[in-house]
């Protein structure tokens, strides 16, 4: 009877986790074709959109319009998955003034090389004519709101 009980607690636990999971995918994949300010990014378009680093390989030169934060992750990463949501959020909230590009490391291996990225995940949030600020870890969204403050063009 134990056994039984384990043994159907896991198969709710495993239905549950499976239907958060696509539910999560098709909330994502459609805000990911709404949104034109959230994109995932390889090496190729960092070197002609945002960072040529073998051009400019000792000074971050952006060729962005718009203040961008860039989040170094991986899939199997739990604080990733955890932040990227809140990265998310936040730059909704900031109607496409600040455009979110997103590195997976695991498929972007140069990229995580270049950048140095040793522990994930890796935050890049880039001012348009400034030095970008580094952050690692699963920041709060109190701090995303802040660090994206610090980037956005000041008021006059």
């Amino acid at each position: 009877m134990k056994r039984l009980l384990i043994n159907l607690f896991s198969i709710g636990v495993l239905l549950s986790g499976s239907a958060l999971q696509v539910s999560c995918q098709n909330n994502t994949k459609t805000d990911k074709k709404e949104v034109s300010y959230i994109k995932e990014i390889d090496a190729a378009f960092m070197k002609e959109h945002i960072f040529d680093y073998e051009k400019n390989p000792t000074k971050f030169v952006y060729k962005g319009n718009k203040p961008a934060v860039i989040d170094f992750y991986a899939n199997w990463c739990g604080p990733c998955r955890q932040l990227a949501p809140k990265l998310e959020r936040v730059i909704h909230s900031y109607n496409g003034e600040v455009i979110l590009y997103k590195v997976n490391v695991d498929n972007n291996r140069e990229l995580a090389r270049q950048f140095a990225v040793e522990s994930i995940p890796m935050v890049l949030f880039i001012p348009v004519k400034d030095t970008p600020y580094q952050t690692m870890g699963n920041l709060p969204e109190a701090s995303i709101k802040e660090y994206i403050e610090k980037i956005l063009p000041k008021k006059k």
